[in-house]
């Protein structure tokens, strides 16, 4: 019975693919148009922007010009890699721990009615409370200022995982949890193969958010530690270039955040395309 079930499964997760039709692809050069869009709009703001910093001749301290930034970019990479590093460290750690405790807890809830009463308010307090607020006294009971900074953006890329992940494993079909039921299997077969697949979908939507977010908290939580010194990151920079007028470093500090960002979005999106295009109806492709 449970292997009958277990089958069920994997057609509702897409395991039996055959039966869906893929639609023909989009043509490589409307593909490519859809590309160099952004990529142009890029260039246009950069080169506009290039040329009214020459012909108002502003200052470089007040607004620098795109060349100096990427000047910035290349002469001071050996003051701005190293802090990229301890950021990246930081986020990546935070997000790491967050998707381990978020979907633990997460599927502890969903199997006890309990557990989710008792936890979940007080997830949902330390979402609502603002991480700058909390910061000093994370600062004081962590053993070390990384470790506070780690804590601090953890708990921030930990909610939209434990949130999504549960809703996603709350919201299974009713008729396959009762065909399940049917079948003989037990609720943690019913977990492994039919709600963890159901809650897939919101898994990777919270795990889109939550990346984001745990590189947001950790500029902002260092910008709260006021952590200086070789081991610092990008938030320190981003202060000490301010502190000495040096926008064009301030700005370069800001692309790389910005770009750390931008390729988290991408990695993880991509993620959710390749676990998704073949059963979900959010990254099928269709022709209408």
């Amino acid at each position: 019975m449970a292997g009958q079930a277990q089958e069920v499964s994997k057609q509702f997760a897409g395991g039996d693919t055959g039966t869906i039709q893929r639609p023909n692809k989009e043509p490589a050069g409307a593909r490519i148009v859809r590309m160099a869009l952004p990529v142009s709009m890029l260039i246009l703001l950069g080169v506009v922007w290039q040329v009214y910093v020459t012909i108002y001749d502003v200052p470089h301290y007040i607004l620098p010009s795109p060349v100096r930034v990427g000047e910035a970019l290349y002469t001071d990479w050996a003051i701005l890699g190293p802090a990229l590093v301890v950021t990246l460290k930081i986020t990546f750690s935070a997000l790491g721990l967050a998707l381990v405790g978020g979907v633990f807890f997460a599927i502890m809830m969903s199997q006890s009615r309990w557990i989710e009463r008792i936890l979940y308010p007080y997830a949902v307090i330390l979402q609502v409370t603002p991480i700058v607020a909390i910061a000093p006294l994370i600062l004081i009971y962590a053993p070390t200022t990384q470790a506070a900074l780690l804590i601090c953006a953890w708990l921030v890329a930990f909610f939209p995982i434990l949130s999504n992940t549960t809703q996603g494993l709350k919201s299974t079909d009713h008729n396959l949890l009762n065909l399940f039921e049917l079948y003989g299997a037990n609720r943690w077969q019913t977990l492994i193969y039919l709600k963890i697949p159901n809650a897939l979908p919101y898994f990777l939507a919270g795990l889109k958010i939550a990346g984001g977010l745990a590189l947001i908290a950790a500029v902002v939580a260092e910008f709260a530690a006021g952590s200086a010194g070789a081991g610092s990151g990008l938030a320190f920079r981003l202060i000490e270039s301010q502190f000495r007028l040096n926008i064009p470093r301030l700005f370069a500090a800001l692309i790389l955040l910005s770009m750390t960002g931008v390729l988290i979005f991408a990695a993880t999106s991509a993620i959710s395309h390749l676990l998704l295009r073949k059963w979900h109806e959010s990254a099928i492709e269709r022709e209408n």
